[in-house]
């Protein structure tokens, strides 16, 4: 890691995200091991209020995302406050999509360093960076389709653009998951290291991208991601779809049984209502 001292930066969100500043690199940190880093409304306003931050201050050249403790980057989605209803009622929660993260497009580049299971939402927040780096230990994957619903953060549409089309069909059609060793071969990760070096390679990759011209690094990434005005155009109707499918999907009688069954620990009985 850096030798910068780093600076701790407040996002007021009573600490499920940390923010700490090394240098010209921002490190968040998804703070709830407990609940293995699942994202709930505090997450989503931490991650979002500091990538806002990290594309209007010149100072922060490159973002790191990794998840606290070891066994899990992060779980997806906090269902226990979804099952209480509780939304993040951000007027910006639309612009940044979930975890304030899969479509807050910003021109700073990102990295994933992903230091254990990354599964369903975890993925999407992989596939929403620039950059991953991933422990030997790490697992990937869409498992939506086992509980009745899709990938609703961008994974069903991200991830068949970012390795082969039949292997992430495959991934998305099955629910089952991906090694971290699979994922380096298929494109998904950029490196895979020792679960110990996880934050140490993404910061070499992030040393590596900030010396470099700012303003032409941010140039780049947006001509590549097709970024103008803080939004990818190209994936407006992506978005559209997404939410139009997952609505459906989630009004059917499968949806309920699959979240059912998985909260009861047992196999599904679907109907195909």
């Amino acid at each position: 890691m850096t030798s910068d001292d780093p600076v701790d930066i407040p996002l007021g969100v009573g600490g499920a995200v940390l923010a700490r500043l090394y240098g010209h690199v921002l490190l968040l940190t998804l703070n709830r091991p407990e609940a293995r880093n699942a994202v709930n409304v505090d997450v989503a306003r931490g991650i979002g209020g500091a990538l806002d931050r990290a594309d209007g201050d010149p100072a922060i050249r490159a973002v790191i995302l990794t998840g606290a403790g070891g066994r899990s980057f992060c779980a997806g989605q906090d269902l226990k406050e979804a099952a209480a209803g509780i939304a993040f009622d951000s007027p910006d929660a639309d612009r940044w999509g979930f975890a304030g993260y899969v479509h807050h497009a910003i021109a700073v580049p990102t990295i994933a360093a992903v230091n254990g299971f990354a599964l369903g939402g975890g993925t999407e927040l992989v596939l929403a960076s620039d950059l991953a780096v991933a422990a030997e230990t790490a697992v990937f994957g869409l498992p939506e389709v086992t509980r009745g619903i899709v990938a609703g953060a961008g994974g069903a549409f991200r991830l068949p653009r970012q390795i082969p089309p039949k292997l992430a069909m495959e991934a998305m059609l099955t629910g089952q998951p991906i090694s971290a060793g699979r994922a380096y071969e298929v494109g998904l990760v950029n490196r895979v290291v020792s679960a110990e070096a996880v934050l140490d390679e993404a910061f070499r990759l992030a040393d590596a991208i900030i010396r470099n011209a700012p303003a032409a690094v941010q140039a780049s990434k947006r001509i590549a991601l097709g970024i103008d005005g803080g939004r990818t155009a190209a994936e407006y109707e992506d978005w559209v779809r997404t939410a139009r499918e997952g609505a459906q999907v989630l009004a059917t009688e499968d949806a309920r049984e699959g979240m059912a069954a998985f909260a009861e620990k047992r196999a599904p009985n679907w109907t195909g209502t």
